[in-house]
């Protein structure tokens, strides 16, 4: 068994893996509040280690197995995938429906067709009946949502009055309260799943609390993205160097390697 053969391959499929993560973070680089990818590389020994412990069945692989396919269990595997929350530049946009906010760990909260979604996107706009709803269209939440009536749950903007929000995420319409957004901050913000379109998903709407008295919320201002492409094109190339290496290595033992055991193996038997 050519063992080389097998840990180029994977060392390829790992590169792959980064290469698809490092892509999407350069074709999001110009949207707002989007929060880049990032990868961790670690080799299958160190992960099997890991979740040793909670296996349902105990290895029983012989030690002479285990000396054999120690440089397999050596070969390059992405541990984990997780996302970076770091805030991204703020923008003064002039827009009054555009909001950034200041804490990595807080979000709006968002009324989807999935269900309530968390976003760092503030570049809202109002629809035909005056609620305040994201660029899909979606409503954007505020405190106190779940008691009201279906029809109803949203920020309503009256027309014709101006409107305003303080740092806090108060609501006001010629500087009366109307309302006051959902400033959603999850109890652990590694729990959340990223589901597309610049949403996050909660385990669990009981894990996220409703800051009262945070100054988080800037008016007029948009949060980009926090991809640096510089730093990410500098990892693409490298991933795309690391690819064309391993596939030299695959080819090699495919190739040369293998023609050069045939040609000894006709010459010993000639």
């Amino acid at each position: 068994m050519q063992n080389g053969y097998y840990q180029a391959t994977a060392g390829m499929v790992t590169q792959f893996n980064r290469l698809n993560v490092i892509t999407n973070n350069l074709a999001n680089v110009n949207t707002m509040g989007f929060k880049k990818d990032g990868v961790v590389v670690g080799d299958f020994e160190r992960i099997f280690k890991e979740v040793h412990d909670e296996l349902p069945l105990k290895n029983h692989t012989k030690d002479a197995a285990k000396f054999l396919n120690r440089t397999l269990d050596r070969v390059p595997q992405v541990s984990e995938q997780y996302i970076d929350f770091s805030m991204g530049g703020i923008k003064n946009s002039t827009n009054t429906l555009d909001f950034a906010i200041k804490r990595d760990d807080v979000f709006f909260l968002i009324d989807t067709p999935s269900g309530v979604r968390l976003s760092k996107n503030g570049s809202f706009s109002l629809d035909e009946d005056g609620f305040v709803v994201t660029q899909e269209g979606y409503r954007v939440l505020p405190s106190g949502y779940e008691t009201m009536p279906l029809a109803q749950r949203g920020i309503q903007v009256p027309q014709g009055e101006d409107f305003r929000v303080d740092t806090r995420g108060n609501a006001y319409a010629n500087n009366e309260q109307i309302a006051k957004f959902y400033m959603a901050q999850p109890r652990e913000i590694r729990a959340l799943e990223k589901i597309g379109d610049n949403f996050y998903k909660p385990k669990n709407l009981d894990d996220i609390v409703d800051i009262n008295e945070a100054n988080v919320v800037l008016q007029g201002y948009a949060q980009m993205s926090n991809v640096n492409p510089v730093t990410e094109m500098v990892g693409l190339i490298e991933t795309q160097r690391l690819v064309e290496m391993y596939q030299k290595v695959m080819t090699s033992h495919m190739t040369d390697l293998n023609q050069d055991a045939i040609d000894k193996l006709a010459a010993s038997r000639g």
